[in-house]
């Protein structure tokens, strides 16, 4: 099972931001959306991904002038990737090690996509009730 199954059945539809755009833009796209992360990319880079949780952590700090700042000031820069020909389970362990949900899905230099853990999780539970139901079939046979 590869990246490349969860992209299919989820698209490859990836919400981003430039890295100037300010906090306040990107907190009211992760609202408008219904997302927890977006990757930052400038001229078709990915240069970072800032997620609620980087926005959270900030805010238990200085929240002074926080919704001006640009995003470059949060974001994680040069995430963690993965490609459409990784399996889950590479994906899965990158995020596990990581501490982090969301990965997004990079080839040849170019973003074709992000998944979060939540897709990892549905697929290996898809995947676990297929064999499932194969061993019974096979049984019952």
């Amino acid at each position: 099972m590869f990246v490349e199954s969860i992209l299919t059945i989820k698209g490859s539809d990836v919400v981003t931001v430039p890295s100037d755009s300010t906090i306040g833009d990107l907190v009211a796209t992760l609202a408008r959306h219904n997302i927890g992360a977006v990757v930052v990319v400038d001229n078709g880079k990915v240069e970072g991904i800032i997620s609620e949780r980087d926005v959270v952590r900030h805010l238990a700090g200085s929240a002074e002038g926080f919704r001006a700042k640009p995003v470059s000031t949060l974001m994680t820069r040069a995430p963690k990737t993965c490609s459409r020909s990784d399996t889950v389970d590479q994906a899965m362990n990158i995020m596990s090690q990581g501490r982090f949900r969301h990965l997004p899905v990079v080839e040849n230099g170019e973003l074709i996509g992000i998944i979060s853990i939540g897709d990892v999780v549905k697929r290996k539970i898809e995947e676990a009730e297929q064999e499932a139901g194969a061993l019974r079939e096979y049984i019952s046979s």
